[in-house]
């Protein structure tokens, strides 16, 4: 197995990890919400410490209910991952063009130089 091969299957199984065990192992079953989004703690948090407390902005959009919260931050995700996805695609078949271009002209060279030679050689 190369090793790309393999850093990339233990990344993949550290991720699949990550994804499985907090809940497999009931990390967080004692709050109401057990994996609410880090603003939510925050808010929490500060109205327990700061009960006066008044935020300084609020949101341009509030989405009327939490499936579509939830839809639109799985489509952020969807669309920031496309964006990767198409950056890095881009950048290796850029490099494999660059790569394909620098054994060209060596290629093209031998020929050339061996179609040169034979001319000289026949005359």
């Amino acid at each position: 197995m190369r090793r790309n091969t393999r850093i990339n299957a233990l990344l993949l199984l550290a991720v699949a990890a990550l994804a499985v065990l907090p809940p497999a192992l009931g990390l967080g079953d004692h709050k109401e919400e057990p994996f609410a989004g880090a603003d939510g703690e925050a808010e929490t948090t500060i109205t327990e410490i700061e009960p006066d407390y008044e935020p300084w902005f609020s949101p341009l959009y509030e989405p009327p209910s939490g499936e579509v919260e939830s839809a639109l931050f799985a489509l952020q995700a969807a669309l920031g991952a496309g964006v990767l996805a198409y950056y890095f695609g881009l950048r290796r078949g850029r490099r494999q063009g660059e790569r394909r271009a620098a054994a060209r002209p060596e290629e093209a060279g031998n020929a050339a130089g061996t179609a040169g030679d034979s001319g000289a050689r026949g005359a």
